[in-house]
């Protein structure tokens, strides 16, 4: 039986000359069918037993067949036809008994592999949901709502605040402030200024504007999503079933040794019996049992495989492309860094563009807001504000008139705005100008940050055998090689669209087995191209869930990982199984063609060899090695509560580094100030945080990580940190015993500062990457 990804099933019904319920029913009829038979005999109505036995037998032949059929129309001869030959044996010879125990194991199999293989429906609804279907068209006579398909090239349209753009075209107003994520899956929101092209399927993030068609509806980019996700899912190579690659060499090898036992004894019985031993039991419960365990298995951590080909496949996988946005990062900007004029000082500025900006629907207001409070930040109340779509948003604040947004460039800026834009553009940030009475007063960067669990992930599946990762994206390629270079990627594709990443995509199954990871519209395409696609179901977009192979439901790409574990452990045992399985039936064979075996002792020493099989097929239940080490509740909360301390010390590590700025600006009673609130901030509040880790949290995570020594490092971390607060307060004491700072204090003052800047923002990425991603 073979099986394929997302649009297969709706562009053709899966063939099958048996309704796709029957394994349930026919699992129901075989079992009664041999357990009256057994009560017959056993109240001595031989004749009844085996007619019942052979109805049972008889129940199992036609579907059998036509199970037989729909395989060799795909080209391959599968367990299937070993089962065939073995029910039609025994009723030709009157082994009824034999031929109803057959006739169970197989509907049990087939019952189960059914069960394993089940998926839900793979089509395009969510991608079609989102397809606009009307347009506004502005004519002479005013604007009228029209089909999408009636919209011709040269068109003026109006799209509304929050509305799909319906067609390709062109900006005909200032400026058009866009979503455009459904296609990129970059996060932050983008301007187009008056000329620019906008394609179909972005979402107005700002004002009202007008757009110039340039392209029809069917000709249009969404369109060409569409179609691409049904030719990449048509294109998906099938996958065979574990049971019927091993039956390519079992099948013919059954065949010739009943063959050769009825030649060699002129006995047709002998011929049956090494048939029914040759049924490849272990092919049809063993394998399916493996395969549902590990599904169980997986389920249970928050992943929903489709099917157990699935399964199987992402077992063999060797290559790992993945989407950036929302699968690698968070798919959502944070605060990254905030900075003040040399008269202000960052929590204020951080406060002030928050209180402005609670408000506001924009992504990036969002993450401000989110940041001061985090932070714990007392925010005001606005009054008077007012948004203008792609620049920012103006109000009063405390009595003061606030700006937050973008400033224009060409504007005379002072030296430590310039020193914000290097800095944006060497980080891949974003910046957010804080204005206070007209004056320039701080910038807020933000960016859309690593997963904390993504460097961890990526490790343990090269650990687990994957032996390429690649990244595609849409975004920029700056940040995307950045994001490559901290994560260890082997490559990173940046600026593309929906069809060079199934392109992409294409290439690499050429190579090998290949799982692509993403989570937006813009991904569907590419995760039906691939031989397995994984979906971040938990924020990623419906189209995308719909077209993968495996759907993350937990907002954790470490899940990913424990997939890849799980599926190579399943399918080992289900291998496992089955060849040991095989085994004792050939041995079990051999016995029969000498005639020691006849066809109702050989099914039921065939059900013996089930049941071994089995039993270690269920091992795929057990949780193995896991990909992360197991935790005890105290150790999670523990993790929980330093993670959310983190957040709240954000501001300490803003302090440090404004500290230091401050002393190169101008090393007067101002940086002195600086250096005094960091030394106060320092003590009290980072090192207490630092000693309750050190004493608390590194001996409670201990256990799980192999002892001690697995936090050796980090505590040297700690022991550098102290150190160079020392010194901080070492300089402040001597400031004040000379009356201010001294020339000489400056460099090594300022050295100390931006070294604990450096060892601290280190620390709390190492902490987070390596100890709070354990904890879901």
């Amino acid at each position: 039986m073979t099986h394929r990804t997302f649009t297969t099933r709706l562009r053709r019904p899966t063939a099958a000359a048996v309704p796709p319920r029957l394994e349930p029913v026919l699992l129901a009829v075989t079992a009664v069918a041999l357990t009256a038979g057994g009560v017959a005999w056993l109240t001595g109505a031989g004749g009844l037993a085996d007619l019942l036995w052979a109805l049972g037998t008889f129940s199992a032949v036609v579907p059998a067949v036509a199970w037989v059929l729909v395989a060799l129309r795909r080209g391959h001869a599968g367990v299937d036809l070993i089962a065939v030959l073995a029910l039609g044996g025994t009723l030709a010879v009157g082994e009824y008994l034999a031929g109803a125990l057959i006739a169970l194991m197989l509907a049990t199999g087939r019952t189960l592999e059914t069960a394993a293989q089940r998926r839900a429906s793979h089509d395009l609804r969510a991608l079609l949901e989102h397809a606009p279907r009307s347009a506004r068209r502005r004519t002479d006579a005013g604007v009228a709502t029209v089909p999408s398909a009636e919209v011709a090239v040269g068109d003026l349209l109006v799209v509304g605040p929050g509305e799909v753009v319906p067609v390709d075209g062109r900006v005909e107003s200032p400026a058009a402030v866009l979503d455009e994520s459904v296609l990129t899956g970059e996060s932050l929101q983008v301007e187009r200024a008056r000329d620019e092209p906008v394609r179909s399927g972005v979402v107005n993030a700002g004002g009202a504007f007008e757009l110039r068609a340039t392209a029809t509806e069917q000709d249009s980019t969404y369109a060409g999503i569409v179609r691409l996700a049904r030719q990449a899912g048509a294109e998906s190579a099938p996958v065979v079933r574990l049971a019927d690659r091993y039956a390519a060499w079992f099948l013919p090898l059954s065949l010739a040794v009943a063959g050769l036992a009825w030649l060699i004894s002129g006995s047709a019985v002998r011929a049956v019996a090494v048939l029914v031993v040759a049924t490849p039991c272990p092919l049809l419960l063993a394998a399916p049992v493996a395969i549902v365990s590990g599904l169980s298995r997986a389920s249970r951590l928050g992943v929903v495989i489709r099917d157990g080909g699935a399964l199987e496949n992402l077992g063999r996988a060797r290559t790992l492309v993945l989407d950036k946005t929302g699968t690698l990062t968070g798919g959502r900007p944070r605060v990254v860094d905030v900075i003040a004029a040399p008269d202000a000082r960052p929590a204020e500025v951080l406060r002030l563009a928050a209180s402005l900006d609670q408000y506001s629907p924009h992504v990036l207001a969002r993450a401000i807001v989110d940041a001061a409070r985090e932070r714990g930040l007392a925010l005001s109340v606005p009054s008077d504000v007012t948004e203008e779509p792609g620049r920012g948003a103006t109000g009063t604040v405390d009595g003061h008139r606030i700006f937050i947004g973008r400033t224009n460039t060409a504007d005379a800026r002072p030296a430590w705005a310039g020193a914000v834009d290097n800095r944006a553009l060497l980080d891949g940030a974003a910046v957010a100008w804080l204005t206070v009475d007209g004056h320039l007063t701080g910038a807020v960067l933000l960016r859309d940050p690593i997963r904390h669990d993504a460097p961890r992930t990526l490790r343990h599946l090269r650990t687990a055998g994957i032996e390429r990762l690649l990244m595609l994206t849409g975004d920029r390629a700056a940040p995307a090689r950045e994001v490559a270079a901290v994560l260890g990627l082997d490559e990173v594709r940046a600026e593309l669209s929906p069809a060079d990443k199934v392109a992409a995509v294409r290439a690499e199954r050429e190579r090998a087995v290949t799982v692509m990871v993403g989570d937006g519209v813009n991904d569907a395409p590419a995760l039906a191209a691939a031989d397995i696609g994984v979906a971040m179901g938990a924020r990623g977009s419906t189209a995308s869930s719909e077209a993968a192979d495996i759907v993350l439901t937990t907002d954790r790409v470490a899940r990913l990982a424990d997939a890849v574990t799980i599926a190579q452990r399943a399918r080992h045992i289900a291998v496992q199984s089955a060849l040991g399985g095989m085994l004792l039936s050939l041995a079990a064979m051999a016995a029969a063609a000498a005639g020691l075996l006849p066809p109702a002792a050989g099914a039921l020493l065939q059900e013996g060899i089930d049941v071994a099989v089995i039993v270690n097929a269920l091992r795929a239940l057990r949780v193995g090695q896991a990909a992360r080490p197991a935790l005890t509740p105290a150790a999670e909360a523990l993790i929980h509560r330093f993670a959310a301390e983190h957040d709240d010390l954000q501001d300490v590590l803003e302090s440090v580094r404004d500290a230091a700025d401050r002393l190169s600006d101008s090393p007067g009673p101002e940086a002195l100030a600086a250096v005094e609130e960091t030394h106060r901030l320092l003590t009290e509040r980072l090192l207490p945080h630092e000693y309750a880790e050190e004493h608390e949290l590194y001996p409670a995570l201990a256990p799980a990580l192999g002892g001690p020594e697995a936090t050796a490092t980090m505590s040297r971390a700690h022991t550098e940190i102290e150190r160079l607060s020392r010194r901080v307060a070492t300089h402040v004491q001597l400031a004040h015993a000379d009356g201010g700072l001294s020339p000489g204090q400056l460099d090594d003052l300022r050295s100390c500062l931006y070294g604990l800047n450096t060892v601290l923002r280190l620390h709390f990425t190492q902490e987070e990457e390596n100890y709070f991603s354990l904890a879901p």
